[in-house]
């Protein structure tokens, strides 16, 4: 067995530690799984085809695993890259192309194709006009030291709108279109080898479709997508994180739960929001399905599924919560300075936090330790409760989403106080 094959295998049997398989934790290697068909696994996948008239790629990783992508492919074919095909326009899966093309350049081969949905261009520009808002918020979830995005993008060549059918040398290659973690993604059906690659539409993990710091995803429409994915009876996925799935069965399981999951969260959400509630009331009403998030593909290590909540909220209800007093809202600092007015002062805010932490109530403690800070933000017992509050909380939470974000408050406060 193979280390890729291995790797799968102790995955879906959950014994790769505590987090099981997180995104962010990824084993780098390239190994043919099928006569012709390669695979890159990394912190972003990738996966190769032999055609007869050059690779076919379907993503392409990372800038980080570039050079291990182009040397796994090297070592296995030395066939020219003849079209790369991106799932989504993530910069996980956009920069491995170009050693590649180099390399073609160097030897005089034809300039590969490079194909995406058509929204894909529009997600760049985008990324041009947002490259600092990007960069803080990538520091912050993935804890970075400092802010990092990219300025310069590899455009496509060819865009697609809903399907488009591509015949290369001896392979056939259909492209489907669904939104789902983007408005941009594409996924692929490998009909030769009864395989599909999936892109982020699977990820082994709670699908990351609530992300709080990103633009729009779409959980009703990625539902819908697993179910058509799940109608073709692979044989085996490649997902855009993790390892491979292999045997229909496995796919067929994984595939329905990551669906199951996403509907019923839809489900309950939109019934509530049909009778008025709020989002504070739905956030604290959703029943989640441990039954399904207690699966090794399918747990809350990267996105939560109560930011899916909120995710559905903001595509179907706008930002406005239902509570009349966030619709024009003070100042932070002035509430904050209120309440503590209010209750004898800063001082007495951040004692509040420490008893409700002190009590394991991390979220109202949160609350209080903000607002203290808010009130007092040079005081600097009530910096090192807030940082004490916040880190505790991040230890408490599951996803990586939810730390990065309690952890950089944490800091903030530890970096004001030095």
């Amino acid at each position: 067995m193979g280390e890729v094959l291995e790797f799968s295998e102790r995955a879906w049997q959950g014994d790769l530690g505590e987090n099981n398989i997180h995104p962010g934790r990824a084993l780098v290697a390239f190994e043919e799984i099928g006569a012709g068909l390669g695979f890159m696994s990394a912190f972003s996948n990738a996966c190769a085809l032999e055609t007869g008239d050059g690779l076919v790629f379907v993503d392409t990783s990372s800038f980080f695993h570039a050079a291990n992508f182009f040397e796994g492919v090297r070592g296995w074919s030395p066939e020219r890259v003849h079209t790369a095909v991106y799932t989504h326009g993530h910069v996980d899966h956009v920069f491995g192309l170009t050693p590649f093309e180099e390399e073609a350049n160097q030897r005089g081969w034809p300039t590969t194709e490079v194909i995406a949905h058509e929204c894909c261009p529009e997600r760049f520009d985008r990324y041009l006009l947002t490259n600092g808002y990007n960069g803080i918020i990538n520091a912050r979830q993935f804890e970075f030291p400092k802010p990092v995005f990219p300025k310069h993008y590899r455009y496509p060549d060819r865009t697609l709108r809903d399907t488009l059918t591509l015949q290369i040398g001896r392979e056939t290659i259909e492209l489907r279109h669904d939104r789902g973690e983007t408005d941009d993604h594409v996924w692929a059906w490998l009909p030769t080898y009864k395989t599909l690659y999936t892109g982020d539409l699977f990820i082994w993990a709670a699908p990351n479709c609530g992300n709080p710091q990103k633009a729009q995803r779409y959980p009703r429409e990625w539902a819908e997508a697993l179910r058509k994915m799940q109608a073709l009876g692979a044989e085996q996925l490649l997902p855009g994180h993790g390892p491979p799935i292999f045997g229909a069965a496995r796919v067929d399981r994984a595939l329905g739960e990551a669906a199951e999951l996403l509907e019923t969260l839809c489900q309950q959400t939109l019934e509530m929001m049909n009778t008025g509630a709020r989002l504070n009331d739905i956030l604290h009403s959703v029943e989640l399905p441990e039954r399904l998030l207690e699966r090794p593909y399918l747990r809350p290590v990267y996105d939560d599924p109560l930011f899916i909540v909120r995710n559905l909220w903001r595509l179907y209800g706008g930002w406005y919560d239902g509570n009349p007093a966030h619709l024009k809202p003070a100042r932070d600092a002035d509430l904050s300075r209120s309440l503590a007015e209010l209750c004898g002062g800063p001082e007495v805010l951040a004692q509040a936090a420490e008893g409700k932490l002190a009590d394991g109530d991390f979220a109202v403690a949160c609350h209080l330790a903000e607002h203290a800070l808010q009130a007092a933000p040079e005081d600097p017992r009530v910096r090192a409760l807030h940082a004490t509050v916040f880190r505790a909380r991040a230890r408490h939470e599951t996803s990586l989403m939810a730390k990065g974000v309690y952890n950089a408050a944490a800091r903030d406060s530890d970096d004001a106080a030095e």
